[in-house]
């Protein structure tokens, strides 16, 4: 039986679990414990940086959200193809989740980090009496530079079939991003690919589970989504 080590408002553990609901592959999710400090937790001791989320089968640990896509694309495939067969094809969407995690995630992430004492470690540090602003708004820039990269790409390439790699990097990433920072009214693609996104059913069962968290989203959860 796998287990997935995570927490239901994080975006990186909703990478590692739409491919489990999108290809109905049973397991047991194993919610961190707050109250249990950062490096004495499982996951604390499993992962380098004492991250989540973190998959067990079996006697196999693996850490980091597109290496736990790319474990169970190969020894828990299904339905969901996870990683294009084609290797030029899964290069492309390789290229694709990084820039969805380095500079769409990541930047949504400095967000939220401007809001702590230690950005750092946003686990470890109080809250600032008010978030960095000049933080805040680097990281929004960075994220319009994100998202025009993004429609550009858009406009010529062709994505995967869902749900794939790309779905979990894009579909957490644009849906978190997008509350700190609007997708702009001049990239339509992905503000249609982010609908599409939320459409798919593992997406949304992520979203509803994590529904009881908002009021901690520190900038303030919209009212919609």
């Amino acid at each position: 039986m796998l287990t997935l080590h995570g927490h239901p408002f994080s975006s990186y553990t909703w990478k590692a679990l739409i491919p489990l609901y999108a290809n109905r592959t049973h397991f047991t999710f194993q919610a961190i414990d707050p109250a249990v400090p950062k490096f004495e937790s499982f996951t604390g001791r499993a992962h380098p940086a004492g991250q989540f989320p973190v998959l067990v089968d079996g006697e196999t640990i693996v850490v980091e959200a597109s290496a736990i896509v790319e474990y169970l694309a190969v020894h828990h495939p299904g339905p969901a193809p996870l990683i294009p067969v084609d290797p030029a094809a899964a290069a492309e969407a390789r290229m694709l989740d990084r820039v969805l995690d380095n500079y769409v995630m990541g930047n949504m992430q400095r967000v939220m980090a401007a809001y702590f004492v230690d950005r750092d470690d946003p686990g470890g540090g109080g809250l600032r009496d008010e978030p960095d602003a000049g933080e805040m708004a680097a990281a929004r820039a960075m994220l319009r530079r994100a998202y025009a990269w993004l429609e550009n790409w858009l406009g010529s390439g062709t994505l995967p079939p869902h749900v794939s790699l790309v779905t979990c990097a894009a579909a957490p990433s644009l849906f978190y991003a997008d509350w700190v920072e609007p997708i702009p009214p001049g990239c339509p693609r992905l503000q249609a690919l982010r609908a599409e996104l939320l459409a798919l059913p593992a997406v949304a069962r992520c979203v509803n589970e994590a529904r009881p968290y908002r009021p901690f989203f520190l900038p303030g959860a919209p009212d919609r989504d």
